[in-house]
């Protein structure tokens, strides 16, 4: 402070750091909720004692889930996104594979979709 300035008055003083302790306050909320919704496991069982379990992990762009049936297989999918498009990989219970990656531009969308033959199609939209 220079000696030009006149010293904060107390309204002001316990406006700012109310201020100060609200914003803290929601950043710190935010984050811990951020943090929580990252990180999912959830798990049931049906009427004969059987259960499943799924387990889902999200990070920026990206999600990432893996579920186990009843009979112990377990069946997989990625998922990761951008402004630039997007890719997809699932791995079935049985161990097929099937993935699809999506270009997008200004003027439109291309996806293709492969199986576990290698076999392919194209989805192409303009606009």
């Amino acid at each position: 402070m220079t000696s030009n300035q006149a010293p904060m008055s107390h309204s002001h003083l316990v406006r700012y750091g109310t201020a100060f302790a609200l914003s803290s306050l929601f950043a710190m909320v935010l984050v811990t909720s951020e943090a929580q919704a990252r990180d999912r496991s959830s798990s049931i069982t049906g009427s004969g004692g059987k259960s499943a379990q799924r387990h889902i992990t999200r990070a920026a762009g990206s999600v990432n889930t893996s579920t186990t049936g009843p009979n112990g297989k377990t069946s997989s999918r990625l998922v990761n996104r951008s402004a630039a498009g997007a890719t997809a990989t699932s791995t079935g219970p049985n161990g097929q594979i099937m993935s699809r990656n999506t270009t997008r531009t200004d003027s439109g969308s291309s996806t293709t979709i492969t199986n576990s033959a290698g076999e392919t199609g194209t989805i192409t939209v303009t606009h």
